[in-house]
């Protein structure tokens, strides 16, 4: 054997050496049940329903309700080596994270559990919250659904004939590897793009995540989600044209969700006036449109206040925050929801329990120009004629 090659050999030996596996469970760990966080500090916590709230962003009875939904699908087997993590454990490391947003080595620790552990809990868990609570708390909404979110809209934010507030959000995370600049947004900040729908009480009622973020929020909105697709190939399910009360000369005028300056203005998609000095009505349709289009911002001020992970920058991969932004927006609308059960105020909520909650938005044709037709303009500039606008507010 050559000097060479046992060099090689000699180097490969010490690798081997350096990357062993020095324990099957390192002896900190072992001691999690005695001196873990979820078997002392949450313990205690359970007897204190203010710090328990203050801990996962929601309270006792609502991590059990979850718990109990979940449960079932991330137990785990013990084995003859080592027992597995509780489901209870496991959904209060992934909530933990999702209310923090601290790095996994912070979790590991407290929880005295393993790093890549950590990384998988938070994965699967938040998988698992999505694909249980998705049928019942955001549904594909059908035509009576968008009929009563219309409703809502019109009686409180005065904006007839709207079926949704929509806008996207940058959620900021780490440059993922070899991505070159399709992360880098405008804000000099690396992201993925969360794409919301949200109704008159604040529900996410359509979301899309994981849009580049170099992209702005018209283009994913245009090009690259199947709600964008399918409002401009008709597949959206939208209710029949209605008369506007107060402007039934005006006939039957189409449902419309309403953005910003950013979305491009289609018929069922409406956009303010462009500039600061627009005449009169121009100025009242601003006014309107503003003022409807904020529920969306709302509720994305309160996900990223209840959801602390929106304030950090998330140094996971783009599939892992993809999957956790997809769990904090269902889990905002299941406290919501539950808080309404709760306090005997779910009339006007309007969920349906669907047979088919599957993917209807898929095998859209591409869209077409980015100009906006003749009749959305007509559109815009109907829903708040002089007549119209002086109707409504009586």
């Amino acid at each position: 054997m050559t000097r060479q090659w046992r060099t090689i050999i000699a180097v490969l030996l010490y690798q081997w050496w350096k990357r062993r596996r020095r324990y099957w469970v390192h002896p900190i760990n072992l001691a999690q049940r005695q001196y873990g966080e979820y078997h002392r500090l949450i313990m205690e916590l359970r007897l204190h329903d203010d710090l328990f709230q203050r801990y996962f962003r929601l309270s006792r009875e609502l991590f059990d309700e979850l718990l109990a939904r979940v449960g079932p699908r991330i137990a785990r087997e013990n084995t003859h080596f080592r027992q597995a993590i509780g489901p209870a454990q496991s959904l209060a490391i992934c909530l933990r994270y999702l209310a923090t947003g601290d790095s996994f080595a912070t979790i590991a620790f407290s929880y005295r559990v393993g790093h890549c552990t950590v990384s998988r809990v938070v994965r699967e868990v938040a998988a698992v919250i999505w694909d249980v609570l998705v049928p019942e708390f955001m549904p594909v909404p059908s035509v009576e659904d968008w009929r009563v979110i219309a409703e809502g809209f019109h009686q409180r934010w005065n904006f007839p004939n709207c079926v949704g507030s929509v806008d996207g959000k940058h959620v900021v995370l780490q440059a993922p590897g070899n991505s070159g600049s399709l992360f880098f947004n405008y804000k000099g900040t690396f992201s993925i793009i969360l794409l919301a729908v949200v109704d008159a009480d604040y529900l996410f009622r359509v979301v899309d995540v994981g849009g580049y973020g170099r992209t702005s929020d018209g283009g994913v909105a245009a090009k690259f989600s199947a709600f964008g697709e399918g409002l401009c190939d008709g597949t959206l399910d939208l209710p029949q044209d209605a008369v506007i009360p107060g402007s039934e000369q005006r006939g039957p005028m189409p449902f419309v969700f309403v953005g910003d300056e950013a979305f491009p203005l289609r018929r069922n998609l409406m956009h303010p006036f462009p500039g600061r000095h627009v005449p009169g009505v121009q100025r009242v349709y601003n006014y309107h449109l503003s003022r409807t289009r904020l529920v969306v911002e709302c509720a994305f001020g309160i996900l990223s206040s209840q959801w602390r992970m929106y304030r950090r920058v998330m140094g996971v991969s783009a599939t892992t925050a993809e999957t956790c932004v997809k769990a904090t927006c269902i889990l905002h609308n299941f406290l919501r929801v539950m808080t309404l059960r709760t306090e005997h105020r779910t009339a006007g909520v309007g969920y349906c329990q669907p047979d088919d909650v599957g993917d209807c938005l898929q095998g859209v044709s591409r869209m077409g120009t980015n100009n906006a037709t003749r009749e959305a303009l007509r559109v815009k500039a109907w829903i708040y004629s002089p007549r119209t606008v002086v109707r409504t507010q009586k």
